[in-house]
C-alpha cells in the first residue's frame, strides 16, 4: 500500500481557525506529526490508534532538527501510512513547509499542501488591527524576525515601505528591529504593536510607537510567541478591538465532561474568550448492560411510564430500541418524563415530546411531578446510569412498581494525562467546571488528595445542587452554581460572574 503525506496548516491558535479539509485529514490520519504552537484540541479528533509524534521547536529548544522532521514525514509515508504534518499557521509562511515538500518529492512520496490561516493576518485581526485599510495601508509585508546565520537584510528598503509591516518570530530581536527601521528612515513615532499568543485565550497586546514598543512589550511581560506590527493601522485598535473584551478572555478553564460531550462545552467557552483544557473525568460505558435493556424493551408494552434522567440515557435507550427493529412509536400511550431541558431536547430529536419536565431538575422533583399521574397498578421503566441517586426510585416505589434498568456507567476513562500531568494543568487553570457528580468523583480520583488543596484555590463552577453536594463530600465548596441546571445555566453564571469581577 502506498502512503501519502499532507502538509496541513493548523491556523494561528484559535480552535475554529482551521480549514474543514485540515480537520477531515486529522480524523483520517494514521500518523500526525505536530508542531509546538498548534491547538492541542485538534489531536482529540484523531482516530483511535493514530500515532501522535511531537516535533515542536521552541526558541533555542528543538525536539528534532528540521532535517529529521522532513525525513520522518517521508519515512512514515513510505510505510504506507496517511501522514498529516500539522503545522502552526500556514505551511509555506515561514513554516519551512517548502523544505518538507522537497524532501517528500525527493523520496518519491505523494503529497498535498493544505493551506492554513497565517497568524500574520489573523493575529492582527484578533487584536483589532486590520492589516490593510483604505486610505491608511494599501499593502502589507510579512517578514521573518529571525534571520539564519550569515543572512543580511535591506533595512532601508523595508523602512521605505508604506504598507503594514508584520514580523514573525521576532521577539528576541524586537529592539534590533525597531532600531534598524528608525535608523533607516522610519519615523520613531510610527505606531507599533506586539501581539502575544495571538487568537488564543492568553492573547495580550502592547501598543506604542516604534521607539517605545520594546520597553512597552517588556513591561507587559510579553515573550514568545509574538507578532510585531508596524504601521498606521495599529491606531485602529482603539476602535476595533473585540477579542479581549469577551467575558472569559484570559481565563483558563478545565472541562471535565466526557470526551464526546466536552468539545461542545469547550466550544461555547471559547466563544466567550476562554482557553480550555479538556480532562475528561467520565467515559460512557454501556456494553455490559445491554441484556437488561433488551429484556425491558421486549416488555415495553407492560409499562405505563418511562423516565429519562440524562441525554446519555436517551441515546442508549433509542440505540437499543432501533437494534430491536423498533422506533419511537413503541412509546405510544406511555407517560414520558425528562429530568430537564437537555434530556427533553434529546427526546424531541427522537420524535418524542416529554409529558413531564419538572421546574427543578432533580430526582425528587421528577418524582413529585410524576406522582399525580401514578396509580397502584402503574409500572415505571427507569433506564439510567449505574450508581445513580436512589431518591427517585424510593419515592416512586412507595406508590407503584418501578423497574430500574442500568444502561450505562459513567466510568473513569483511560487518561491521556496521569495524575501529575492533571495536577500541572490544574495549577495553571483559573476555573474548573463540573457537570455531574460523576465528574467530581472521577476528577478527584485522578488528582488525588494532593490535588484537592490546589482545586480549593480555583473558581469551581457546579452545574447544580447534586453536583455541589458531591463537591462538599471532599471539603470543596463551589464558587458558582448554575441557577438553571443545564450547560446554558453553567455558562450564564460564569458570564455574570465575569461581568462583575
Amino acid at each position: 500500500m502506498k502512503g501519502k503525506a499532507y502538509l496541513v496548516g493548523a491556523g494561528p491558535g484559535d480552535y475554529g481557525l482551521i480549514t474543514i479539509k485540515g480537520m477531515e485529514l486529522i480524523k483520517k490520519a494514521d500518523v500526525i506529526i505536530y508542531d509546538r504552537l498548534i491547538n492541542s484540541g485538534y489531536l482529540l479528533s484523531a482516530r483511535k490508534g493514530c500515532e501522535l509524534i511531537y516535533a515542536g521547536k521552541g526558541p533555542k529548544n528543538h525536539e528534532m532538527t528540521q532535517e529529521e522532521i522532513s525525513r520522518l514525514i517521508a519515512d512514515k509515508a513510505l510505510e504506507g501510512k496517511l501522514v498529516v504534518r500539522l503545522k502552526g499557521g500556514d505551511p509555506y509562511v515561514f513554516g519551512r513547509g517548502g523544505e518538507e515538500a522537497l524532501q517528500l518529492r525527493e523520496s518519491g512520496v505523494e503529497f498535498e499542501v493544505v493551506p492554513g490561516i497565517t497568524s500574520a493576518v489573523a493575529g492582527l485581526a484578533y487584536a483589532g488591527i486590520p492589516i490593510t485599510h483604505r486610505g491608511v495601508a494599501d499593502s502589507f509585508h510579512v517578514i521573518t524576525g529571525h534571520l539564519a546565520a550569515g543572512e543580511r537584510r535591506d533595512w532601508r528598503a523595508l523602512a521605505e515601505l508604506k504598507g503594514t509591516l508584520v514580523f514573525l518570530m521576532g521577539m528576541e530581536n524586537l529592539g534590533h528591529i525597531a532600531k534598524e527601521l528608525i535608523q533607516n528612515g522610519k519615523s520613531p513615532d510610527t505606531p507599533a504593536a506586539v501581539i502575544n499568543w495571538a487568537t488564543t485565550g492568553r492573547q495580550k497586546v502592547a501598543v506604542s510607537t516604534l521607539s517605545g514598543i520594546e520597553a512597552e512589550a517588556r513591561a507587559a511581560g510579553l515573550g514568545s510567541p509574538s507578532l510585531i506590527a508596524v504601521g498606521e493601522v495599529v491606531e485602529l485598535r482603539s476602535e476595533l478591538a473585540f477579542f479581549e473584551k469577551l467575558p472569559l478572555h484570559g481565563k483558563r478553564v478545565i472541562v471535565t465532561r466526557s470526551r464526546g460531550q466536552a468539545s461542545a462545552l469547550s466550544g461555547r467557552l471559547r466563544e466567550m474568550g476562554a482557553e480550555t483544557v479538556e480532562i475528561p473525568a467520565i467515559e460512557i460505558v454501556n456494553e455490559p448492560f445491554g441484556e437488561a435493556l433488551e429484556k425491558a424493551i421486549k416488555d415495553l408494552r407492560g409499562y405505563t411510564h418511562i423516565v429519562f434522567t440524562s441525554v446519555n440515557g436517551v441515546d442508549i435507550f433509542f440505540e437499543s430500541l432501533s437494534a430491536a427493529g423498533l422506533d419511537s412509536r413503541s412509546l405510544s400511550g406511555m407517560t414520558v418524563a425528562a429530568i430537564g431541558p437537555a434530556t427533553e431536547a434529546a427526546l424531541k430529536d427522537r420524535g418524542i415530546r416529554a409529558d413531564i419536565v419538572p421546574a427543578e431538575y432533580t430526582g425528587e422533583n421528577v418524582a413529585a411531578s410524576l406522582l399525580p399521574t401514578i396509580r397502584r397498578d402503574s409500572r415505571v421503566l427507569l433506564p439510567r446510569a449505574k450508581g445513580a441517586r436512589r431518591e427517585l426510585v424510593e419515592l416512586l416505589s412507595r406508590e407503584c412498581r418501578v423497574d430500574e434498568v442500568v444502561t450505562y456507567e459513567a466510568a473513569m476513562p483511560k487518561q491521556e494525562k496521569d495524575s501529575a500531568q492533571a495536577i500541572a494543568e490544574l495549577e495553571k487553570a483559573d476555573i474548573v467546571t463540573f457537570t455531574s457528580s460523576s465528574t467530581v468523583r472521577n476528577f478527584i480520583g485522578l488528582i488525588g488528595e494532593e490535588g484537592i488543596p490546589i482545586l480549593k484555590e480555583k473558581l469551581i463552577v457546579s452545574i447544580g445542587p447534586i453536583t455541589s453536594m458531591e463537591l462538599e463530600k471532599y471539603g470543596l465548596k463551589p464558587s458558582l452554581q448554575a441557577a438553571e441546571y443545564t450547560i446554558d445555566g453553567l455558562l450564564d453564571v460564569m458570564k455574570k460572574n465575569a461581568e462583575v469581577e
